[in-house]
């Protein structure tokens, strides 16, 4: 990799991390949900930095090119956005099913004493 673009993609990763903590400061994005993404965001820097580590860990893990290695990493990316994403929603799930009975014994309250 040459180092022009090293330097351009060190740049563009360090702009996408300032997004994203601006995005949480002014309450866009919340911070549980974004973590995944910003170990992303380091990783991808120090194997920028770094691109010679690649080689290494897909040697270690027994993968013969590092492409291949690139392509298993985003592959393990995805399923954990994919279940960090399901771990919300069935969170949201439950607490709009219990919002909506408390919602219905209030109405029902009010109903009773009419």
């Amino acid at each position: 990799m040459s180092i022009r673009l090293q330097v351009i993609l060190l740049v563009l990763l360090i702009f996408i991390l300032i997004g994203m903590v601006t995005q949480i400061k002014r309450k866009k994005l919340d911070l549980k949900y974004t973590l995944s993404w910003f170990a992303l965001i380091i990783a991808l820097i120090v194997l920028t930095c770094f691109p010679k580590l690649l080689i290494v860990i897909a040697d270690f893990l027994g993968i013969t090119t590092p492409i291949n290695m690139i392509f298993f990493c985003g592959f393990c990316f995805s399923l954990i956005i994919i279940y960090t994403l399901t771990v919300a929603i069935s969170k949201m799930s439950d607490n709009i099913r219990s919002l909506t009975q408390k919602i219905a014994l209030l109405e029902k309250g009010e109903t009773d004493h009419e």
